[in-house]
């Protein structure tokens, strides 16, 4: 059994087959998820678990390079935005429209579908490399 990190073996499969650029999404329950991306399945109720406890622990457990982000969240979601910036100070952000960013998820490896219903509560994490 895994002492530390992530235990949930889904994601913990992903992180560990990501490469360098590769695209993960943290999604809040709304979210489309295109046809042929993996779904990973987080949520309980609605607002379980959080768009916030589940960013906590993949970056706590994964090189990240890059955040991507809907613009739309400055005006819809300022809370999360602000969590965001303060999560990944040191880490390139870039906003795209909400349009764009689902063009966005087609790529993606996997996205993390939590209980989260508030709105543009969504980012794409790029993966990064520790060396």
């Amino acid at each position: 059994m895994k002492r530390h990190g992530i235990l949930n073996s889904h994601i913990s499969k992903v992180l560990t087959d990501l490469g360098h650029t590769d695209y993960i999404v943290i999604a809040d329950a709304g979210l489309p998820i295109p046809e042929g991306v993996t779904k990973i399945d987080l949520a309980i109720k609605p607002g379980l678990p959080t768009f916030k406890e589940i960013t906590d622990a993949v970056a706590d457990d994964m090189v990240i390079e890059k955040c991507i982000i809907a613009t739309e969240i400055e005006q819809g979601n300022p809370e999360i935005e602000q969590f965001l910036k303060r999560k990944f100070t040191g880490i390139e952000m870039a906003k795209v429209s909400h349009e764009e960013f689902k063009q966005l998820t087609n790529k993606a490896k996997a996205i993390i579908r939590t209980g989260e219903v508030t709105p543009y509560a969504n980012c794409i994490l790029q993966s990064g490399v520790f060396f």
